[in-house]
Formats: C-alpha cells, sequence, structure tokens
C-alpha cells in the first residue's frame, strides 16, 4: 500500500467521507476543475466522495468543545459576576455562532476533499502535466474543446495535442 499522507485535515477527511475508488472520467475532471476554478462547489458524486453526516458532526462538536472548554473554564469566575441577562445573551450568541459555523466547517472540509480528488486525478490522467502549472491551462484547452464540440472519445488528445503546441 502506498505511503500517504497522514496529517490531521487528511485523517478528519477520511474520517468524514466515503471516497470511491472507481476512477473519474476524464470530462467530470475537467468539469470539476473549472468549477473549482470559478469557486463554485462541485458535485461530489462527479469526484467520488460522499459526507457521512453523523461523522461530521461528531468532529465538528470535538473541535467546539476543544475550544469552548477551556475558555468557560478561564472566563467562569468573571462571567459569573456579570448580570444574567447578559450572560443568557451571550449564550444565545454562542449558540448561534457555533450552529452557523457547522456550515461553514462543512464548505471548507468539502472544498479541500474536492482538490484532493481533483489533484489525485490529474496525476493519474496527466502524470507529466503538474496540477499548479497546467490546471488553468488545460482548463482553457476544454472551453475550447467544448466550443469545437470535440467528442468524448478524442477529448483526451485534443488536450494533449494542444498542450503540446503551446
Amino acid at each position: 500500500m502506498p505511503h500517504r499522507d497522514r496529517t490531521l485535515i487528511n485523517r478528519v477527511l477520511d474520517y468524514v467521507y466515503i471516497l470511491s475508488k472507481q476512477p473519474i472520467l476524464l470530462r467530470d475532471l475537467l468539469d470539476a476543475n473549472r468549477q473549482y476554478n470559478e469557486g463554485m462547489h462541485v458535485d461530489p458524486g462527479k469526484l467520488g466522495f460522499r459526507l457521512r453526516l453523523g461523522r461530521a458532526y461528531i468532529v465538528y462538536i470535538l473541535i467546539v468543545l476543544a475550544i469552548i472548554v477551556p475558555i468557560s473554564t478561564l472566563m467562569h469566575k468573571p462571567l459569573a459576576n456579570i448580570d444574567p441577562h447578559i450572560s443568557i445573551l451571550g449564550a444565545m450568541i454562542i449558540t448561534a455562532v457555533i450552529f452557523i459555523g457547522f456550515n461553514f466547517f462543512i464548505s471548507k472540509l468539502r472544498d479541500v476533499v474536492t482538490k484532493r480528488q481533483i489533484k489525485k486525478s490529474w496525476k493519474l490522467r496527466f502524470p507529466y502535466f503538474s496540477y499548479e502549472e497546467y490546471n488553468g491551462k488545460i482548463e482553457k484547452i476544454y472551453e475550447q474543446a467544448i466550443k469545437d464540440e470535440i467528442s468524448k472519445k478524442d477529448l483526451e488528445r485534443y488536450i494533449l495535442d494542444n498542450l503540446v503546441e503551446d
């Protein structure tokens, strides 16, 4: 089995997402790359991943607890002496921030797993062209291929021919 980067974020992603072992189709990869570069969310089905919502909640709760417990331990005495109305308002605001934060957490995880899946598939489809250097060039070539109505079976050759010309 190849060595995998076992950083904390990769462990979280592997725990929270189900990743398909099927290769990503070339057209799906190119569409996903284009959408990702435009700052849009990519269809997870095209990139072969699915969120395990229950596990995402568990990870998020652990992160929130790791932040809230130390802060509340340090702030207990000063907060105990303020007006209860202010404490109630503060608790409402913190609760709202926690619930809103979950959506940002899921969105960030989705962006990270999207880029990871694109790069993984990129290595299979374009092993001699680094993602960082060539993703913009290939995106432009792909847009031209769509305009020229290049068929699916000729798409890879069209892209590689145009890369060699540049």
